[in-house]
C-alpha cells in the first residue's frame, strides 16, 4: 500500500482549512481545536509550512499564519514534500542516481522511475483550491462505488 505520511495528511488538512478562510490570521491552537489535531503537531506542521514559503507568518498577540499565495497556486506535491521531503515511491529513487546499491543490475528501477514520475505529475496537478472544493454528489458516490469494488478480499 502506498501511504502518505500521517503529517503529510496533517499539512494538507491544516492547509485546507486555512484555503477556506485565506484572508484571517490563523493562531496554531485555534487550528488545533477547529480540525481537532494535536496542538503540537499542528505548531510542528505549520512552522514547516511556513519555512516552505506556502504559509507567512506573524508573531505577536494578533499574530498567526496565512496562505503566501492563492489556493489555486499551491500544489498538492508542494504541501506534502514541505513536510516529508521529495516524494518518492521506493527508497532507490528518493535520492540521487547512484545512492542505491542495487542500481546498476535493477531490472525495475526505469519503471519505478516512471511511477513515482506519474505520481509526482498527478500532484503537481492538483491544487489546494482543488482540494477545497466538495466532489459532485454523483462524483462523491461512483469514487466511493469504484474504492469498494476494487478493494481485494
Amino acid at each position: 500500500m502506498i501511504r502518505l505520511t500521517r503529517l503529510a495528511d496533517y499539512a494538507v488538512v491544516l492547509m485546507s482549512h486555512i484555503a477556506h478562510s485565506p484572508d484571517r490570521l490563523h493562531n496554531a491552537p485555534d487550528i488545533a481545536a477547529e480540525t481537532r489535531l494535536p496542538a503540537p503537531t499542528v505548531s510542528k506542521v505549520l512552522k514547516a509550512l511556513a519555512r516552505a514559503g506556502l504559509l507567512t507568518s506573524r508573531r505577536g498577540i494578533k499574530g498567526g499564519y496565512k496562505l503566501a499565495r492563492a489556493p489555486e497556486k499551491i500544489t498538492i506535491a508542494g504541501i506534502i514534500s514541505s513536510v516529508d521531503g521529495p516524494i518518492a515511491v521506493t527508497e532507490c529513487i528518493e535520492d540521487a542516481p547512484g545512492d542505491c546499491d542495487y542500481e546498476d543490475f535493477c531490472p525495475l528501477c526505469g519503471n519505478w522511475q516512471k511511477i513515482n514520475s506519474a505520481i509526482n505529475q498527478a500532484l503537481e496537478l492538483l491544487s489546494l483550491a482543488d482540494m477545497i472544493s466538495p466532489l459532485p454528489p454523483f462524483v462523491a458516490m461512483q469514487s466511493i462505488h469504484r474504492e469498494r469494488t476494487t478493494r481485494p478480499l
